[in-house]
């Protein structure tokens, strides 16, 4: 299969879409398909090791204005691109790259499928709702409509997107991660020698983006709470900020923590490995969250994970008994987090079981089939099935 990925841009900091579209391109490169990905150079940095030799990405220079995403050059490019593919994967909503990508296969009559990357989760799809408004009068509704169907990563999106998504039809597949690159692990004492402040104390970790959404200030008022509990523990805080940080900082010195909590900025690859590591809890109170993948990212690494119910992998980790789950408020991550301080033979166990479903149903290899599977329904039939 020729597959064609389309995204408004490849930039690392904002985390999960991106590494979402990489591994997604590189594992279908990897099963033998062709596969191009033609975005912007916002933020693009090229991926290291570099991707297989049948993965081509293309960052073409951005346009005014910046905040639709445009990029006059990325629509003439599809113009050439798109009658090459066999089916093109369109990646987020509300964007320049959709109406483009959309109008090409349009024009020269190629299936696409819409990952709407938790844009119509009702908490996402009210914020901006005016600019939202104008940009469904003039394209997104029409390339919802029009689409072979959606792309949801957990069943929970589809439930949340449906009264928005005006196309009944779509796959749902999650997105994953190289389960191997988390078999071997940093010794536990490589991050307290990174940051010799943590010390003896128990690290509780959050791993994202420094967003409005994600509970960064539900964690600093748990964190807090077990401290005063006599609990000798310790904030680690890892991600780039995305406007939340002055916010968070003011807070932690309002709690009195600020002894006890640090910022490490945005980490990957071996820094990343070592925060994992040397964790020993991990939260996650998001008040929405399409997927998630540093949850299955701290599971991979076997910290005990504690997550929202607005985290849409929380039904599959509950049941599987790979996580502890409440609602994105301090006196339940709090009191669950007591929990798995109090109980470390509780703690391991949630650990154990989260890696085993890491391997199982999120490892990008496990997942390639039915990928392929989705890209094949779409080629052939020109639509995906309607979910029910």
């Amino acid at each position: 299969m020729r597959i064609l990925h389309i995204a408004a841009d490849l930039d690392r900091r904002k985390g999960g879409p991106t590494a979402a579209c990489i591994g997604l391109a590189e594992l279908m490169a990897r099963r033998g398909h062709e596969v191009r990905i033609v975005t912007t150079d916002r933020g693009y940095a090229p991926p290291a090791p570099e991707p297989p030799g049948n993965l081509a990405i293309e960052a073409l220079p951005g346009s005014w204005p910046a905040f639709f995403g445009t990029s006059w050059p990325l629509h003439r490019r599809l113009d050439e691109v798109v009658p090459e593919a066999d089916v093109v994967h369109l990646h987020s909503l509300y964007l320049f790259h959709d109406w483009s990508g959309a109008r090409a296969c349009w024009r020269f009559r190629k299936p696409y499928i819409v990952r709407p990357h938790g844009t119509l989760d009702p908490y996402i799809y009210r914020r901006h709702r005016w600019r939202k408004l104008l940009a469904e009068a003039l394209f997104q509704r029409r390339v919802l409509r029009r689409a072979a169907g959606l792309h949801y990563t957990a069943a929970d999106e589809w439930l949340l997107a449906r009264p928005q998504a005006r196309n009944p039809r779509g796959a749902i597949v999650p997105i994953g991660i190289d389960a191997a690159a988390f078999a071997s692990l940093p010794p536990r004492s490589a991050l307290r020698g990174r940051y010799p402040g943590i010390g003896a104390r128990k690290v509780v970790l959050f791993l994202g983006r420094l967003s409005y959404k994600k509970g960064l200030d539900v964690v600093i008022d748990a964190v807090a709470e077990v401290a005063r509990g006599g609990h000798d523990v310790f904030l680690l805080i890892a991600g780039p900020d995305d406007g939340v940080r002055d916010a968070a900082e003011q807070r932690i010195r309002a709690r009195g923590i600020e002894g006890r909590a640090l910022f490490a900025g945005m980490v990957t690859g071996a820094q990343k490995l070592e925060v994992l590591a040397g964790s020993d809890v991990f939260l996650l109170p998001s008040q929405s969250e399409n997927f998630g993948i540093t949850v299955v990212e701290a599971a991979a690494c076997r910290v005990p994970v504690v997550i929202s119910d607005r985290v849409n992998l929380w039904r599959e980790f509950q049941e599987a008994g790979a996580a502890l789950v409440g609602p994105p408020e301090a006196g339940p991550f709090a009191a669950h987090l007591r929990f798995l301080l109090e109980n470390p033979a509780e703690a391991a166990g949630i650990a154990e079981r989260g890696a085993a479903l890491v391997r199982r149903n999120f490892d990008w290899d496990a997942l390639g089939p039915r990928y392929e599977a989705m890209y094949a329904e779409a080629i052939g039939t020109g639509k995906l099935q309607e979910l029910s």
